[in-house]
């Protein structure tokens, strides 16, 4: 603020020291008037007095301004009627200021009244609540999911479902979970997303809601369909050519019989028949092999799980098949990062998924010289194991990769198309899963993440 020598305090300041400087004067004079004395310094104190009264009140001033901005009272306004410019000025520019804060607070509050309303009608359903168990936020979409009006503590939410509430609680950021509510006749699967934020130096935690039970059941529809495809397919494959030559031989023997023919047959007629039951037999044989392998595949035992080293496993594996590898001319390497690692499951069904990936490798190879699998377990960035069964074969191309996890689906003329759609219900029987990487030419890697 610029110095303003036409301001009335300037003028009482001057008057004041001129004051104070007769009085001082008249103090160590000869002939003093003690009067005069007594009455110049009536005069100081008067001026003193005025002069700390402006003071007060420009900082009383500036006081009730910060006073309101601390506590968000911004109705209050300044008098611009002083004599004093220099006042003057100071109660614009806090007028001003006080005018600028009360846009912002308006522009602030529609922005949360505008995000409030996103919040509330957007589809997701979203809940945010403090450590304390205190919900802050809970949209329409939550409410609608959960059948509930009104909820000011996560505990209120234990009538829809406690196992739903200790899932919020538990749940960390980038945690997911599925989860099967039931209301009366209705049942919904609610897939939850956790995010930890912190607020104001607060921990919130933020979670996402979704009802997905359609998509569940157009996936599960869509399953369905493709197993009565590849079941139909198969089935008609084994059923079409045993009925054919059951036909075929029935047709004979009834000839034979209306005609009441007494001849033994040739033998060229009886290797017919024999070869034509022979068939009959193989292909039932298949057909029952088809309907075992299906059972199987239906009926995954809960894993009993317990500590596996990880190196010891892999070992013990590359060992039961060195000789098919010595057989295929294919070099087998092992690394485990950190060489202790371990790994929480059922040994025996993984080394059912182990087994069916490092046969599929031995597999992999057309007439390269150079053949190699490698088997790599490490720990990933956030600290669950990983074991990788790599291979420099053949690969498998983008399309047969989409599909290569349904049951009965097999790049290999002679493959079931069992292992690898077992292997990954085993893999989530342990809260894992497992995935491809190839690219043709190149070979292909499959990762257990556990």
């Amino acid at each position: 603020m610029d110095f303003n020598w036409r301001s009335p305090l300037v003028t009482r300041v001057g008057i004041l020291v001129f004051t104070i400087v007769v009085f001082a004067f008249l103090l160590t004079a000869n002939n003093r008037s003690y009067l005069l004395i007594l009455a110049l310094l009536g005069a100081i104190v008067f001026q003193l007095s005025k002069l700390m009264k402006t003071l007060d009140t420009s900082n009383e001033n500036i006081a009730s301004f910060l006073d309101s901005v601390r506590f968000d009272d911004l109705s209050q306004s300044f008098k611009t009627d002083s004599d004093d410019p220099s006042i003057q000025r100071l109660h614009k520019e806090l007028n001003e200021a006080l005018a600028g804060l009360r846009v912002s607070r308006k522009e602030r509050d529609s922005e949360y009244q505008f995000f409030k309303n996103i919040v509330q009608h957007v589809a997701i359903g979203l809940l945010t609540f403090k450590k304390d168990g205190s919900i802050q936020i809970m949209n329409s979409a939550a409410k609608r999911l959960l059948r509930v009006n009104k909820a000011d503590q996560l505990s209120d939410l234990k009538e829809v479902s406690e196992t739903l509430v200790d899932t919020f609680v538990k749940l960390k950021t980038g945690g997911r979970e599925l989860l099967r509510l039931k209301f009366g006749d209705e049942t919904i699967q609610l897939s939850v997303f956790a995010i930890e934020l912190t607020l104001r130096d607060e921990e919130v935690k933020l979670i996402s809601m979704s009802n997905i039970q359609s998509e569940l059941e157009e996936k599960e529809m869509e399953a369905w369909q493709n197993l009565v495809r590849v079941l139909t397919h198969e089935i008609m494959n084994s059923v079409t050519p045993i009925s054919s030559l059951a036909g075929i031989v029935e047709d004979d023997l009834k000839l034979r019989i209306d005609q009441q023919i007494d001849v033994p047959l040739k033998r060229s007629d009886l290797e017919d028949m024999y070869l034509s039951l022979q068939t009959i037999s193989k292909r039932s044989a298949g057909l029952i092999r088809f309907v075992k392998e299906f059972r199987n595949l239906t009926q995954i035992p809960k894993p009993k799980l317990a500590e596996v080293p990880v190196k010891e496993l892999l070992e013990e594996l590359a060992l039961l098949h060195k000789k098919e590898l010595a057989d295929q001319s294919i070099n087998v390497s092992i690394e485990v990062k950190p060489e202790n690692l371990f790994i929480l499951a059922d040994k025996t069904m993984i080394e059912q998924v182990l087994i069916n990936l490092i046969k599929n490798a031995i597999q992999a190879f057309d007439e390269q010289v150079d053949r190699r699998i490698e088997l790599t377990a490490f720990s990933n960035e956030k600290g669950r194991a990983v074991i990788s069964v790599k291979d420099n074969g053949a690969g498998i191309d983008s399309e047969a990769q989409e599909k290569i996890f349904i049951p009965f689906f097999s790049t290999k003329k002679s493959g079931s198309g069992i292992g690898l759609s077992l292997s990954k219900q085993i893999m989530r029987q342990h809260e894992g899963n497992i995935t491809v990487k190839s690219t043709l030419g190149e070979g292909t890697e499959f990762l257990l993440r556990f």
